[in-house]
């Protein structure tokens, strides 16, 4: 039912006032609305993250208690200074099945994406898949939807939604897969 224990993860937060000012997104909201699929979109769910969205850098990092990030981790994230991201859209993966995400690059520095410098300094696996999750499906989509969906996918897919910088990352907690009930417990500095 979507629903587990308390899982705490490092996320960077996606502004949501960004996002819905640009014209790029509006262009590929407007086109989701109009969709062979879109009355099987959950665009009542949409309305309740917006605020709550967030690309996970460094998933699970604790249940149920927050963990406790040490001097040198902060000094190190500190260090970092803000971030440059990149939004383009759109994926679907095979892991939540029946969302649709927005993909997040972040800078290179020296060569190397600076999410897995975080992933380093928080002793995580390091990986280059950073996605947003904006839009659910409430059902299984037949073929013509389906075919519908790969060809927005197809046309998104390299498509730039908005660029940001980000000065901060989120320190996130919650016990349901959409992160309705989820809270922020720290904003941890980058600057």
């Amino acid at each position: 039912m979507g629903r587990h224990e308390r899982v705490f993860s490092l996320v960077l937060p996606v502004p949501d006032d960004l996002l819905r000012q640009s014209p790029a997104y509006n262009d590929l909201d407007a086109e989701m609305r109009v969709s062979l699929f879109a009355g099987k979109v959950a665009w009542d769910v949409l309305g309740k993250r917006w605020d709550k969205l967030h690309a996970t850098i460094c998933g699970s990092l604790s249940t149920d208690v927050p963990p406790v990030l040490d001097q040198e981790q902060r000094r190190a994230l500190t260090a970092l200074g803000p971030i440059s991201v990149e939004l383009r859209g759109m994926f679907s993966g095979n892991v939540n099945r029946g969302r649709l995400y927005l993909r997040a690059y972040p800078e290179k520095r020296n060569g190397e994406n600076v999410f897995r410098q975080i992933q380093c300094i928080l002793g995580r696996r390091e990986t280059d898949l950073y996605v947003v999750g904006l839009y659910n499906l409430t059902d299984d989509l037949d073929a013509a939807e389906a075919a519908a969906l790969a060809s927005l996918i197809d046309r998104w897919w390299d498509r730039t939604l908005l660029r940001f910088d980000i000065d901060h990352l989120w320190l996130m907690g919650a016990s349901d897969d959409l992160v309705l009930d989820s809270t922020i417990e720290e904003c941890v500095a980058l600057a």
